[in-house]
């Protein structure tokens, strides 16, 4: 909400983001079935971003904020595995956000790689401890363990010909093993890489396999020889490889006869289609001015196999994304900013954002789409007069230059900051320039003379302050001028035009924390949601107060839920549980509470049970919800596992302390007896 500084009057406004950039660290992406969606990781999520409108439509999170290590998708669409550094396997369905089955993944370390079978229903996880498991993902259990691989096995592939029982794995030794699943044996270690292979494709008739590596070369293998037909040099470290089927025409990109052609993406950011019996190159497509594709990147073809659509996705460099279809770039995705400097919206109805960073890059963002066109070769800040004939440059050696625009020619230097200038920025209306410095100053000067009209010192960030606005509301001579701060962190406005500040309906705020948000204004909104959600506080107070007093118990529990008041609940449960007839009482309390009462009312007993002065109360409830509820009704509620898991050992412990009050107390009663029988022998 608005508050207002007895001091200088600033106020200080809530901005909601409605389009956010989302993050990807990838190691491994993958496109639906439906080439709908792409699935990316960032940290202890995964994204689930849709291709048409670039935004993240689920985004799946790990309860422990643990880093997910590896995922993979199902063929079908249906299932979402996930591995953590927990070394926990959890089975979601994305399309709800909710989690329907955990296990422990029994590996010893972290799982590198997984992967499904073509029907959905074996699951295999690699390990960085060398071994593999087969799940049934159906039945639920482990099928099988294999154990001969050397190091991190980063890469598992199912034959596609699901009547052989093959799987495919490769770890650091830089040979391909290949598993008989009805004998749980090595057949077969497949050597031609001198670096550990990247991706394997395979032909339609299940009997040629080419794989790839960082060694530079791709190997095309006789899978009934178990041997090289021929190894292809392609002179760039490949990170993935995709078969081109052989139902669809490519002769536009040289593909003649009906051999088997692939296509490479590799450390020079450029797609290349190959013949497999020629070992020759018969198509490029280079990216635009395309960066390197680093080590470690991903080229994953899309699962669908319609001849429509051949879509692939490639990541360049860390958080940047491309999606092909038919060799041609449909878009492209940046999620991972680096440090940003500075934002600008572009375009006649600001339908676009430009975004510098820390790079010589310039990225520029379509807001419908979050699609991202990259331009390269801009070092420092700069800016252009409104009439288009001069030309003012920011530097880091704490001066501003004046250029004029016909002949290029130094007009003057603008000196007297103790740090470098990050931005400048002519007047609208005047002809002054304004300029920024990390030293947290705006100096504004005349263009005519080179002289210092004025120094403005804005402490809202030890970095200096980043970028700043104009706004067009009057000249500056009257004082009315308002200038919008943008620093590492923090927003700003000039206090002394504050009635300006509602007139702004969008904003973009960036913060040297490597993202940026389009916000837009929405103070009057939370400052009436803010009030009425205080006024129906009060009166929910009043009320459980008569409630309690009149003894209205069941009206009061809800209440109590509805304010999210855990202590008042716990004292209405411990007034009805002193009563005569407490424990009926109290059944017949929880069994008139809705099912959302009940689910916080199971979500509050984790916490009391904690506690051994309200464990005795938690359980009393825990009795009633489970005597009373089928475990389908209590699986129904959200994070059920969770509570449930947390409940089970401090209820041991409360079990062990009364079993061993219990014991106590059975001494006391022998020595009783023990002294009444000493005290009659006396006698």
């Amino acid at each position: 909400s608005a508050v207002k500084s007895p001091v200088n009057n600033l106020v200080l406004v809530n901005y909601s983001c409605y389009i956010c950039i989302f993050y990807v660290f990838c190691f491994s992406i993958q496109i639906s079935h439906d080439e709908q969606y792409i699935v990316c990781t960032c940290g202890p999520k995964v994204n689930i971003l849709q291709i048409n409108t670039g935004k993240i439509l689920h985004s799946i999170e790990q309860d422990d904020q643990e880093d997910i290590t590896s995922f993979s998708l199902s063929p079908d669409d249906e299932m979402l595995v996930t591995a953590s550094r927990a070394l926990l396997l959890k089975q979601w369905d994305w399309k709800q956000e909710k989690c329907t089955r955990l296990w422990r993944a029994i590996h010893n370390v972290p799982v590198a790689s997984m992967t499904f079978d073509c029907t959905s229903t074996l699951l295999a996880t690699g390990g960085c401890d060398g071994s593999i498991k087969l799940w049934d993902v159906v039945k639920q259990y482990c099928t099988h363990n294999l154990r001969r691989s050397s190091g991190v096995v980063h890469l598992v592939e199912f034959h596609p010909d699901i009547s052989r029982l093959q799987l495919f794995s490769s770890s650091v030794d830089c040979g391909i093993r290949i598993w008989d699943l009805r004998t749980s044996k090595c057949i077969c270690v497949l050597e031609s890489h001198y670096s550990a292979a990247t991706a394997l494709a395979f032909s339609p008739d299940g009997q040629t396999l080419i794989s790839s590596g960082r060694d530079k070369i791709c190997s095309v293998w006789d899978l009934e020889k178990k041997a090289v037909k021929r190894t292809v040099p392609v002179y760039e470290a490949v990170e993935g490889v995709v078969l081109l089927p052989g139902t669809s025409d490519f002769s536009q990109m040289g593909v003649k006869g009906e051999g088997l052609h692939f296509v490479t993406a590799g450390s020079k950011g450029v797609l290349r289609v190959w013949d497999s019996s020629s070992a020759r190159c018969v198509f490029t497509r280079m990216l635009p001015d395309a960066p390197a594709l680093k080590t470690g990147g991903r080229f994953r073809p899309a699962q669908s196999d319609a001849p429509s659509a051949h879509a692939t996705v490639q990541q360049t460099e860390p958080g940047m994304v491309n999606h092909w279809a038919c060799f041609s770039l449909l878009i492209k995705f940046v999620g991972y900013n680096d440090d940003i400097l500075d934002v600008k919206f572009l375009g006649k109805d600001d339908t676009h954002i430009v975004v510098a960073t820390n790079s010589s890059q310039l990225k520029v963002f379509e807001l419908a789409t979050n699609s991202c066109q990259i331009l390269y070769g801009h070092t420092g800040d700069m800016t252009i007069f409104p009439n288009d004939k001069l030309l003012a440059s920011g530097s880091q050696d704490r001066s501003a230059k004046l250029w004029s625009l016909a002949d290029m020619s130094l007009l003057g230097v603008f000196r007297g900051h103790s740090r470098g200038v990050w931005c400048v920025q002519f007047s609208p209306v005047d002809q002054v320039l304004a300029k920024a410095s990390a030293d947290g100053s705006i100096k504004i000067w005349i263009i005519q003379d080179f002289s210092c009209l004025k120094v403005t010192i804005v402490s809202c960030s030890q970095n200096g302050i980043n970028s700043f606005l104009w706004c067009t509301n009057n000249n500056f001579h009257s004082s009315k001028k308002t200038f919008l701060f943008i620093g590492y962190g923090c927003c700003v406005f000039f206090p002394r035009c504050l009635y300006m500040l509602y007139s702004f309906s969008a904003l973009v705020c960036l913060y040297f924390s490597l993202s940026f948000s389009s916000c837009k204004d929405v103070t009057e909104v939370e400052l009436a949601e803010e009030q009425a959600k205080q006024e129906d506080q009060v009166l929910k107070q009043q009320e459980l107060s008569d409630l309690l007093h009149e003894k209205k118990y069941v009206k009061a529990l809800g209440v109590a839920i509805s304010l999210n008041q855990p202590h008042t609940a716990l004292r209405v449960i411990r007034e009805i549980r002193q009563q005569e007839d407490g424990i009926q009482e109290l059944e017949k309390t929880l069994l008139k509470l809705r099912q959302d009462q009940k689910e916080s009312l199971l979500r509050y007993c984790v916490v009391w049970n904690t506690n051994s002065r309200s464990c005795l109360d938690a359980q009393a409830v825990l009795q009633v919800l489970l005597t009373h509820l089928s475990p389908e009704e209590i699986l129904q509620y959200q994070a059920t596992r969770t509570h449930l898991e947390a409940l089970i050992p401090y209820t041991e412990r409360h079990m062990q302390r009364i079993g061993r009050l219990l014991q106590a107390s059975m001494f006391l009663d022998y020595m009783w007896q023990k002294m009444r029988i000493t005290g009659g022998i006396d006698r």
